[in-house]
């Protein structure tokens, strides 16, 4: 039988933002936490390092954060309090086209009408009952895939939506092509190909987003959100060990253990732990396709041929929907795209103190096969030109960022995968297994991107893994 101490401790595997979340739950209802990260900076891929030159700071995963701003439990945590500061550029997200002009996502809606004309109004239509229930609409959305919701009549509207191909989507809502675009931008953060079921969930999700969280970026880069939840867990005694890579679970105590981490990783530090059925569910989940990402150090800001460009952190280069959806269709056929969707951040056209006085940073990526080799800079920089003549001309430094190299900074990222598993159908609803987080070892769970609700910086996987254990254990 455990000793009382035992029953009363828990191990995290992995400080990523999940698993710092899973370690305040845990922390909350009185246990002992020990958090085990194997990098010497704490975050996974939710850090911000010095990648090209001193002076530049660079968010080394994602840089700009609606999930993280509408995360329903971030949001009932005190993490201003331990330094974390929103910066909301003064539109969400701008799409420029070939004739030098762009359509900007607002936070107020009237805003984005006035840029979309005559689908303005749809898309208010369309959006806005989620965004006036964001609180309820997104612990609906960012919870397991069977739980019982707040709301069901309008769950079930948005999943009737949800599981079209994004491209049906947009043909079918909008009437320009200007709408169709923005739409298939923001579609295309799902890393599907766009005629795939389910690649409108995102873009929906990523659409109310913006006007009922916005799409901010921390004040000093992505570590800030990590720093303030290592923070709070200091504040509950939680303990967080550093450059503190576990390569058996046999080196933790024997107690409650929470995962932050892919199947494959799971199955290579437990081996023997599992039954045969659930063995077989991390064998057989897939990594999503992957990101090649270059950051940059600018001597200037970036020079964009549509001015509206400069009001929004969050640029979107890819033209059309159509030139989206062929971009994306290469990927998911394992090919890589000529003209690649990619997404750009320019954090320090509103956050100054990242780079030396009158310097600038920028972070762009695109997606391609799972473990590509292929070198992307130039098709990168080519889109990025296409839109800002004399780009180029700006560049100080570039840091290029692999599959591989990612893989090498943050072992979650298998093969580049950024999503923490492929966001297929099949994927979705097993993810990796049913019932998620909980595995075949009482005392072992789940909670990285790899279970419900998937990749994004909202902690939601780390406390759905954390409230069930707790619940299994009938412990508050």
């Amino acid at each position: 039988m455990e000793s009382p101490a035992n029953m009363d401790h828990a191990s995290v595997i992995g400080s990523g933002p999940n698993g710092l979340s899973a370690a305040i739950v845990l922390a909350q209802a009185g246990f002992s936490v020990d958090v085990y990260e194997a990098e010497a900076q704490p975050g996974g891929a939710a850090r911000t390092m010095p990648l090209t030159l001193p002076g530049y700071l660079h968010d080394f995963g994602s840089a700009v954060h609606p999930m993280a701003a509408g995360s329903p439990f971030f949001t009932h945590l005190p993490l201003e309090q331990h330094g974390l500061h929103w910066i909301h550029s003064p539109a969400v997200l701008a799409h420029p086209f070939d004739d030098g002009a762009a359509v900007l996502l607002d936070r107020d809606f009237e805003v984005t009408a006035r840029y979309l004309g005559q689908d303005g109004q749809r898309w208010r239509d369309l959006f806005q009952p989620y965004a006036e229930k964001w609180p309820s609409f997104s612990h609906d959305i960012l919870g397991p895939i069977i739980h019982l919701p707040l709301h069901p009549l309008l769950l079930a509207r948005f999943g009737i939506k949800a599981l079209q191909p994004a491209t049906y989507f947009a043909h079918s809502q909008f009437s320009t092509a200007r709408t169709r675009a923005l739409f298939a931008g923001l579609a295309a953060h799902s890393v599907l190909s766009l005629n795939a079921p389910l690649s409108a969930a995102v873009g929906i999700v990523f659409a109310v987003a913006a006007n009922a969280a916005g799409w901010p970026i921390p004040q000093g880069g992505t570590q800030s959100i990590t720093n303030a939840l290592a923070a709070h867990l200091d504040s509950l005694n939680g303990t967080l060990h550093t450059a503190r890579r576990i390569t058996s679970i046999a080196e933790l105590p024997d107690a409650l253990t929470l995962c932050d981490i892919t199947p494959q990783q799971l199955l290579r530090i437990a081996p023997g732990r599992f039954t045969p059925q659930y063995t077989k569910a991390l064998q057989d989940f897939r990594p999503g396709p992957a990101a090649f990402k270059i950051d940059y150090a600018l001597s200037s800001i970036i020079p964009w041929r549509a001015t509206d460009c400069f009001r929004a952190a969050t640029v979107h280069l890819g033209g059309t929907l159509e030139e989206i959806a062929e971009s994306e269709r290469a990927v998911s056929e394992g090919r890589i795209a000529d003209r690649p969707f990619v997404l750009l951040a320019q954090p320090t056209l509103f956050d100054p103190i990242r780079a030396p006085a009158g310097k600038h940073v920028a972070w762009a990526y695109c997606h391609v096969p799972n473990g590509s080799t292929a070198d992307m800079t130039q098709r990168i920089e080519d889109q990025i030109e296409r839109f800002a003549p004399g780009f180029r001309d700006c560049i100080v430094a570039r840091h290029v960022s692999t599959p591989a190299d990612l893989q090498a900074a943050d072992a979650n990222l298998i093969g580049g995968d950024i999503t923490g598993g492929a966001m297929t159908v099949r994927q979705m609803l097993n993810r990796p297994s049913r019932p998620p987080y909980a595995t075949s070892d009482p005392k072992i769970y789940l909670c990285s991107a790899s279970t419900p609700p998937g990749g994004g910086v909202h902690g939601m996987c780390g406390y759905h893994a954390a409230t069930t254990a707790l619940r299994k254990l009938k412990r508050s």
